[in-house]
């Protein structure tokens, strides 16, 4: 098939390889500028450049809403659209104007976790699995029929980062399994269950900061979901910025108000968490590594040298 490709880093790029090593024709490619955008920095292989070496004319558009592109677009005559990481709104006249519609790629088990940065939230939440989902667009974002579905188990000590690349492996079969039956003539996909949709919205600095009401649990799926290379969670200490970089869930149970740098335990320092700790029920959070806010990073048991006072979500 004729395919036009829309796509924006890593994700993006995986999606134009596999087209340009699938049997599929790419008649032109529909990327973003570079942003600085903190989250869009990460993961940002070039679907321009690969597109330049293989010799697919490339168009730069933060928005799809102008007149020259739609020339564009149909003078490339296209078979199918391929998105996967499009930032922004795709008008109907542009998702149906190939004879097979708008394919969008999406890095969630759909109905689930519509929108942005679905890995981490799916994390946060300690969902069992992640994968990509292949669906057709329709006139509601990443609601369409699904095409192709694939998952990989959420392991225990999973970070974002490994399910990234757990989940950009499965780009692959998944578009061009997807493609191939489309190209066969099917037509009929399975409709999603609207009644288990969620969408998220992009992450920013807020959902990174700790709360120390949430159980210990949480937060420590949080700091796994924020691992290098994003941004990593943080807290206040006696008004400073303090990023915890690794974290466990406590053996003990600790009660009291959360936030209070308590005990010693193994190769970390508990912290009380959790809205009801004050019934010493709950597990605290085991803080091992953090990283200060001139970038020194230090063993959790060499940074506190006392217990007592409070970490905050404010300085």
């Amino acid at each position: 098939m004729r395919v036009v490709m829309f796509g924006y880093q890593t994700w993006g790029h995986r999606t134009l390889r596999a087209l340009l090593d699938s049997e599929h024709d790419v008649v032109l490619v529909v990327t973003h500028p570079k942003s600085e955008h903190a989250y869009e920095k990460i993961w940002s292989d070039s679907v321009a450049d690969l597109a330049a070496e293989h010799g697919v004319p490339v168009v730069i558009r933060n928005r799809l809403d102008d007149e020259e592109l739609f020339e564009r677009l149909k003078e490339a005559d296209p078979d199918i659209i391929v998105a996967n990481n499009w930032r922004t709104w795709i008008p109907p006249r542009i998702y149906t104007l190939p004879r097979h519609g708008t394919l969008n790629v999406h890095d969630s088990l759909l109905p689930k976790y519509a929108g942005f940065s679905p890995l981490i939230w799916a994390l946060i939440n300690g969902e069992p699995e992640v994968g990509v989902t292949a669906h057709m667009m329709d006139e509601v974002l990443d609601a369409g029929d699904i095409v192709r579905q694939e998952s990989v188990a959420v392991e225990p000590t999973d970070t974002a980062t490994d399910l990234f690349h757990k989940t950009v492996d499965l780009i692959a079969p998944v578009t061009i399994g997807a493609l191939g039956l489309i190209a066969s003539g099917q037509t009929e996909f399975t409709p999603q269950d609207r009644s288990q949709a969620t969408f998220f919205h992009k992450r920013a600095e807020e959902d990174i900061r700790i709360d120390w009401s949430w159980p210990a649990e949480v937060l420590e799926r949080l700091v796994r979901a924020q691992s290098e290379p994003y941004p990593a969670a943080f807290t206040f200490h006696r008004g400073r910025r303090l990023e915890i970089l690794s974290a466990v869930v406590s053996t003990g149970r600790y009660g009291g108000t959360p936030g209070r740098i308590f005990y010693r335990e193994g190769d970390g320092v508990v912290i009380v968490a959790g809205a009801d700790a004050r019934t010493g029920r709950n597990h605290g959070l085991a803080v091992t590594r953090v990283r200060t806010d001139d970038g020194r990073e230090l063993a959790a048991a060499e940074y506190f040298t006392s217990m007592g006072g409070y970490l905050t979500g404010r300085p």
